[in-house]
């Protein structure tokens, strides 16, 4: 018990650092909720970042906590987790993060700390470190999130296009503008539901690692609700560089459209997260504009934009990865 208590200014102190990074999450991925519903001009900026906030929060109420799991027990294996780890996972995640907001870069912040993870978990370790098939499965959540966006906003546009052949323009707008409220509220409440759950894994791993919760792995409600919160109040600030990028640089949407990105993007996720698989919201979201726009034509996409967002996410792992290693190593010299 002794140790415990030594350790418990520490234990607090990577506590708040997660919370940190989760607070950053929900700064940095912000836009993913409301992009396409302020570029539409349905909502204000502010109204749309507290409409989003509150569905951020009240996502654990309708999800499980599966992703949270296999955060904790899919990426590393849980007798390598240890403080020095999650300082440097966590500090590797948030540089990341904080470089790719600054440049307005919608890379994923969920992608930082699996990044994180593997790149401290080898330098204490090496490979074998790695729980390597639940990366495998991450990873193809790279292609597959927005390939699953993608084709669900295409399906959803050429369906919305057939019902409303006969409708005028002003009514579609009209209609699809109280429509985007109920796509926004699902984007959002994916969003809560899957990025949340990361944090909370990685809290979790090191209070079971610490001796704090015994009897398997279970995620403790005020965990739950730290998490939700940090991650609604970062939304609340807003990532408005990230904003103009994915709502307005990548295509022009119109409120038909956006609802179609929004729900596109919210299936996919919903999906994922009832699965329990961390997917990227980043991803997901942008390849459902990508699908709204090239159902339009293919030229309405600014696929310059597209590629440089595409270079970010193939570079996120990596550069992640290599920030923690050199983050544990220097934990290592300077923490107890």
């Amino acid at each position: 018990m002794a140790s415990f208590v030594v350790g418990a200014p520490l234990l607090a102190a990577l506590i708040g650092v997660a919370l940190l990074f989760d607070f950053l999450n929900g700064l940095h991925d912000s836009a993913n909720s409301i992009a396409t519903v302020v570029s539409t001009r349905v909502l204000r900026p502010l109204t749309a970042v507290v409409w989003a906030a509150f569905f951020n929060f009240i996502a654990f109420t309708v999800f499980g906590l599966h992703v949270a799991a296999t955060i904790g027990e899919g990426v590393v294996r849980a007798g390598i987790i240890d403080p020095v780890v999650v300082f440097g996972a966590l500090v590797g995640a948030i540089v990341w993060n904080v470089l790719t907001w600054w440049l307005g870069i919608p890379s994923s912040s969920s992608h930082a700390l699996i990044g994180g993870l593997v790149g401290a978990g080898m330098a204490k370790a090496g490979p074998g470190a790695i729980v390597w098939a639940g990366v495998a499965t991450i990873g193809s959540a790279i292609v597959l999130s927005p390939l699953t966006g993608l084709l669900a906003a295409m399906l959803l546009v050429l369906t919305v296009s057939w019902l409303a052949v006969r409708s005028t323009p002003f009514a579609i707008d009209r209609r699809f503008r109280v429509l985007q409220f109920v796509s926004s509220s699902l984007l959002s409440l994916a969003h809560g539901g899957n990025d949340a759950q990361k944090t909370m894994g990685v809290i979790t791993v090191l209070l079971v690692s610490e001796g704090y919760i015994t009897g398997g792995f279970h995620v403790p409600l005020w965990v739950v609700l730290s998490c939700q919160g940090a991650m609604a109040l970062g939304t609340l600030a807003g990532g408005w560089r990230i904003v103009r990028t994915v709502g307005s640089r990548i295509t022009h949407l119109t409120p038909a459209q956006g609802f179609c990105a929004e729900t596109g993007g919210a299936i996919a996720l919903f999906a994922a997260t009832w699965l329990g698989v961390p997917v990227s919201t980043t991803h997901t979201i942008t390849g459902s504009i990508i699908g709204v726009g090239a159902a339009r034509r293919a030229s309405a996409v600014r696929w310059g934009v597209a590629r440089s967002i595409v270079v970010a996410w193939c570079i996120t792992l990596p550069a992640s990865g290599l920030v923690a290693a050199a983050c544990y190593w220097l934990g290592a010299a300077f923490l107890p």
